[in-house]
């Protein structure tokens, strides 16, 4: 099957709503140009057969992995959104998604779209037709289902001059095709805020939010009145170069890099082999951003590697019922010979941090479990074992913007 971004024959796009009021509807075409005044969050662009494919890593970046897991993760828009000004009062957004699904397992819910007005979320819809990318769970393989271009609406906006947010789906590959509304749109002024560049794993990704506004850094961002760039990848915050060099090269006033679980439950490194590793990501970091407030944020609770080393492997038994949950394969004892667990990681970012910040003042460090912890895990318990659910999610961003850009905070905006 073709991938989702083939060059294929498009499908017809779809027929546009009336307009209110009979008006006529003003229709702008989602380009490379357009993307560079509306479109938030995303590092590249790519031209498909039906519009925009917004990417959260740049193309050099794409040409250096071949693993499909990060051609996801990185493609699905988690913090990306479309930002404009406008007297509009009704607007559709044409897209094509690929959303995931599982044999055997019961169909996803569809990734919702948030909409927000002057920053208040006002609106909540998904969007009809596109892919389905259907997996195996037992052996990897992928087969794409595909289906055409939709339509996501929302109407019955306030008859003023506002600017107008639509954050996509945090979990479903999105390519835009076609904006619509009853007024024009220009792009919103720069409104002085700094930018907050954030790296992470699925948990960041929004594993289990219930929208893309709803993610932990999303709220935090939001809270702490900066402007995201999440590079959160489900399954791959793994100390890649490739993501080193792209943060290096963003514009960004102030990082965080959250570090750890990825690496445990793929088992993928030994103790000799981390430490050198962390060293290497923040130096190349260090080579865009000298004096940047630089934030290193440990794992955040997750009982089943704790103690234990990886690797992680999903229990498929109540799959059918909607249920998946995650176990810990390896062997405590293994620790002695270097195997990774997740308080050795804390200890080991700790002792890097407290190292290097005797030379880089803007350096800090953040227990994750000051954002997830034991006594949260008692209220709030992990439902697959490994990712947060909503309620955590909004208790994590929460916490987060309190800590990091609360008063005194390491990552407070104009605090350096």
């Amino acid at each position: 099957m073709n991938s989702p971004h083939d060059p294929t024959v498009p499908d017809p796009a779809p027929t546009p709503s009336v307009a209110p009021w009979g008006t006529d509807w003003i229709t702008t075409p989602i380009t490379p140009a357009l993307a560079e005044d509306l479109l938030r969050g995303a590092l590249d662009v790519e031209a498909t057969a039906y519009g925009l494919l917004p990417h959260r890593l740049p193309a050099r970046a794409r040409a250096q992995f071949t693993d499909e897991q990060v051609a996801r993760a990185e493609a699905q828009p988690s913090g990306v959104r479309l930002v404009f000004r406008t007297r509009s009062t009704t607007v559709e957004l044409d897209a094509l998604r690929t959303k995931m699904g599982y044999h055997g397992a019961p169909p996803r819910p569809d990734g919702v779209y948030d909409l927000l007005v002057d920053g208040a979320l006002t609106r909540q819809a998904t969007v009809n037709g596109g892919n389905v990318l259907m997996m195996d769970m037992a052996t990897g393989t992928t087969q794409t289902v595909s289906g055409p271009v939709g339509t996501v609406r929302f109407a019955g906006l306030p008859d003023r001059v506002k600017d107008v947010e639509i954050w996509l789906p945090h979990n479903e590959i999105t390519e835009l095709v076609t904006l619509r509304t009853d007024a024009p749109v220009e792009p919103v002024p720069d409104r002085g805020r700094k930018v907050w560049l954030h790296h992470g794993s699925s948990i960041s990704h929004g594993s289990d939010a219930a929208s893309p506004t709803a993610i932990w850094p999303a709220l935090a961002a939001s809270l702490g009145g900066v402007e995201l760039v999440n590079l959160g990848l489900s399954g791959s915050a793994l100390l890649d170069p490739f993501t080193a060099r792209a943060m290096r090269d963003t514009p960004a006033d102030v990082i965080s890099v959250k570090i750890g679980i990825n690496i445990v439950n793929a088992d993928l490194m030994r103790l000799r082999a981390f430490g050198p590793a962390v060293h290497g990501f923040l130096d190349t970091i260090r080579e865009g951003h000298p004096t940047t407030p630089l934030l290193v944020v440990s794992p955040i609770l997750c009982p089943i590697h704790e103690d234990t080393p990886g690797p992680c492997a999903p229990d498929f038994s109540n799959v059918s019922e909607g249920r998946l949950r995650f176990a810990a394969m390896g062997d405590p004892a293994e620790r002695a010979a270097g195997k990774l667990t997740l308080d050795v990681i804390r200890d080991e970012l700790a002792r890097i941090v407290k190292q290097r910040a005797a030379d880089d003042a803007n350096l800090h460090y953040l227990d994750g479990r000051d954002l997830y912890g034991q006594a949260d895990y008692a209220e709030l318990p992990l439902p697959d074992e490994l990712h947060p659910d909503a309620a955590s999610h909004r208790l994590m961003g929460e916490r987060f913007a309190a800590l990091a850009f609360g008063t005194d905070g390491p990552l407070t905006p104009g605090s350096r």
